[in-house]
């Protein structure tokens, strides 16, 4: 009798277990119908693409960092209009105000009163090109919106609307200029993204289809998949992937070896933490997964930390790169079993 008890208890566990597996399928078919979209125009950079749309998924900025001509501002185009939602780009230039980002009050004679006029970043997607073009007043004016989704003019607060993304580009070379983003801007990233040169193989398939296109525009084909509802829900159903204790650890102890590493002068904060749980997560899903996995976290540790860590001088000097300390980090922590 105890026996066909026990049994019977499996069975219901089972049918529990079975019952909370989350849907990913329609998430998945999302992700794919994107990512074709998106290779009809890139050629290769497959990894950045799904940092991409990691990203999207954890409802995360990216900083894109490449030298000039290497598809950053083109790859941001081609995900804004996979996706219908509000899309507004915003050129970076060292006489940029913060009311030419986020509005200002104006006098209207009619009424005889201030109406504030929206500035271009009340959009969902936001493209901001150069980003290291514009001083630190204008950078201290992205604070509160990226962290809060929210801008504070005259008293008044304004909550933007969701999604909002920002997708910010940056050229590591020309430094003439330039300002360099505060580590407490730079911490509001999710990822950093490093965009090097393409392949031969890959530069020769360029040029082919740049010479296909003839007078045809390179975005002219390119369908929107998913809408700001979809993207929302499909937030919403990432956040319930599942982490077993243990990873949560295995996260804890990659961000916090930042901070006793000897070669490293400031580790990364909590807010790494939560990034690469989220960001794990969102490798999960668009591998049709509905839970996460140690390849997971060790995929997104180095976007996540590598802009976040300042290596020493000592060591800089020597260069040695964030990312190659990170992945000593990596390789000296035990995977979870």
């Amino acid at each position: 009798m105890e026996n066909i008890e026990n049994i019977e208890n499996i069975e219901s566990n089972e049918n529990l277990n079975f019952q909370s597996r989350l849907n990913l399928e329609p998430l998945r078919e999302s992700i794919d119908k994107i990512k074709a979209e998106m290779e009809t125009v890139i050629v290769g950079q497959h990894k950045m693409i799904d940092q991409l749309l990691v990203a999207i998924l954890a409802n995360g900025h990216v900083l894109i960092e490449g030298v000039p001509g290497v598809a950053k501002t083109m790859t941001s185009k081609i995900i804004a209009k996979t996706l219908s939602v509000g899309f507004s780009r915003i050129q970076f230039t060292p006489d940029l105000m913060p009311s030419d980002i986020l509005g200002t009050s104006v006098f209207d004679l009619k009424k005889s009163e201030f109406e504030f006029k929206k500035g271009p970043i009340f959009s969902n997607l936001i493209l901001i090109d150069e980003i290291n073009r514009a001083p630190a007043k204008t950078q201290a004016a992205l604070f509160e919106v990226m962290e809060e989704r929210q801008i504070t003019i005259d008293g008044h607060s304004f909550q933007l609307d969701k999604p909002f993304i920002v997708l910010a580009t940056q050229n590591p070379i020309e430094q003439e200029g330039t300002y360099r983003l505060p580590e407490a801007q730079l911490d509001r990233f999710i990822f950093k993204i490093n965009i090097d040169y393409p392949k031969l193989d890959e530069e020769i398939s360029i040029i082919q289809r740049e010479h296909n296109l003839q007078n045809t525009g390179k975005l002219e084909h390119i369908k929107a998949i998913l809408s700001a509802s979809d993207i929302m829900n499909y937030q919403a159903l990432v956040k319930q992937i599942i982490v077993e204790p243990n990873l949560l650890e295995y996260i804890a102890k990659l961000v916090v070896n930042t901070r006793e590493n000897a070669f490293l002068y400031l580790g990364a904060s909590p807010r790494a933490s939560i990034a690469i749980l989220n960001a794990a997560k969102g490798f999960a899903a668009i591998r049709g997964r509905d839970f996460v996995t140690p390849e997971d976290i060790k995929e997104a540790a180095i976007p996540v930390l590598q802009h976040r860590v300042i290596v020493t001088p000592e060591r800089e000097m020597e260069g040695l790169t964030s990312v190659e300390i990170i992945k000593q980090i990596i390789e000296s922590i035990e995977i979870p079993r």
